[in-house]
Parts: structure tokens; sequence; C-alpha cells
């Protein structure tokens, strides 16, 4: 092989990883989204079902009422009064707010990582561009970390080490870079700005979250992987045999 073809082969291997990495972060945005616009749907649907709820329940009292004495027209009036003040209210208050970081330091370990998402959700919007993709493929990591929680004892070392991680060093890391002041961001500082302090932080804590469910699973995986095994030494060396 010439030099030549050996430094096509040295581009085509950095476009590929190239391109591996935009599918994962886009994926990841990809999901991240739709999470989102679920939320919002969920959210929506709760408020419409507890407007109509109490709706129903002051027309409801009214008739009662109206059934012992009659309410004329202002009665009717203050009536429907209330309930346009009722679904104006639920319609405009507040959404819940994020869990705050004493909450994270002590949840649950098996609810640990969907507050964690909730919180980064709600700092996203303060985040520099780059850093807002990788909030996404957090969130896709600590949903895939999720089920492997549920089913570990929260004092064993490797719950330690995953609230340790994402629910005390990420928060507090995040927070670190939203004290500072916006206009010193972008000012580097011992050959670094704050923005790549933030992407470089993002990026090790995104894979150590990875190297943590994996290592979760690896129990799962190995008993897969002799259960395989087993089935083909039992099953196709039989079905040889039978042949």
């Amino acid at each position: 092989m010439t030099e030549v073809d050996q430094q096509i082969e040295r581009a085509r291997a950095v476009m590929a990883r190239i391109s591996e990495d935009y599918r994962g972060q886009a994926g990841a945005a990809y999901r991240a989204h739709g999470k989102r616009i679920k939320r919002r749907a969920t959210s929506v649907g709760r408020r419409l079902a507890l407007i109509c709820a109490v709706d129903a329940l002051i027309l409801i009292a009214a008739a009662v009422i109206g059934m012992i004495v009659p309410l004329g027209l202002f009665g009717a009036l203050a009536v429907l009064l209330l309930m346009a003040a009722v679904t104006i209210g639920i319609a405009l208050a507040p959404v819940a707010r994020a869990p705050s970081e004493k909450v994270l330091r002590e949840a649950d370990i098996k609810a640990l990582p969907a507050k964690t998402e909730r919180w980064l959700e709600a700092q996203r919007p303060a985040l520099p561009a780059p850093a807002r993709g990788l909030v996404d493929q957090i969130g896709v990591r600590l949903e895939t970390l999720s089920p492997q929680l549920g089913r570990l004892d929260g004092k064993e070392e490797a719950a330690y080490e995953v609230r340790r991680l994402i629910g005390e060093q990420l928060p507090a890391f995040v927070n670190d870079y939203a004290r500072v002041p916006e206009p010193l961001r972008r000012v580097e500082r011992n050959g670094r700005t704050p923005d790549a302090e933030l992407i470089a932080g993002l990026q090790l804590i995104e894979r150590e979250i990875a190297d943590m469910t994996a290592r979760l699973a690896q129990s799962d995986l190995d008993s897969l992987s002799t259960r395989g095994r087993y089935l083909e030494i039992k099953y196709r060396d039989e079905g040889h045999g039978a042949g």
C-alpha cells in the first residue's frame, strides 16, 4: 500500500468516526426533543383533565344549590365567571419546578436518573449550543442507566459511585459554570475558556455514565453469553446428532 493509499484510509477512518459521532449526537438530540414534546403534551393533557373535572364539580354544585335556592340570572353569571376564573387559573399556573440540588443528593437511587435528567433539562437554555447537545446525550445515557439501578441496593459501592457522579458532581459542575459571568465565559484562562471547560467536563461525564451502565450490565451480558453457549451446545449439537 502506497503512502497516498494510507493517507486515504486514514482520512476515511476519520470521516467514519465523525459521521458516527454526528449520528449519535443527532439521535440523542432527536430523542431528547421527542421527550420534551411528550412532557409538554402530558402537562397540557393533565391541565385539560383538571379543568374539566373542576368545571364539572362547579356545575354539579351549582345544580344542587339551584335545587334548594334558585340561582337566577346573577347566580348563573357567577357560576360562569367562576368556571372561567378556574379555567384561566389552571391554564396559566406555573409548571412544576425542576428538583433542587438538595433533592438530587437525597433522592432514592432508583429515581435519581430521572430527577437528574429533569434538573439538567431546566439548565439547558442557559448553556452554550455545543453543551446543549451534550446535555441531550447525557439525558439518553441516564435513561439507559435507570433500569440498571432498579435492581441495585442503594448501599452498594456502585450505587454510591452513581450518586456521587450524577447526584453531586454533575449538578455542582454545571452550577460552577453558571456562576461565571456571561462575558467571561469565552475568555481564555489557563489555556481554556469556561465554555471549553464545560464542554470537556460534560463529555467526560457522558462517557463515565456509559461506562457505569456497561459495568452494571456486565452480569446480565455474561448470563446471556453463557445461556447462548448452552443453547448452542445442547440444541445445535443434538440436532446434528439426530441428523
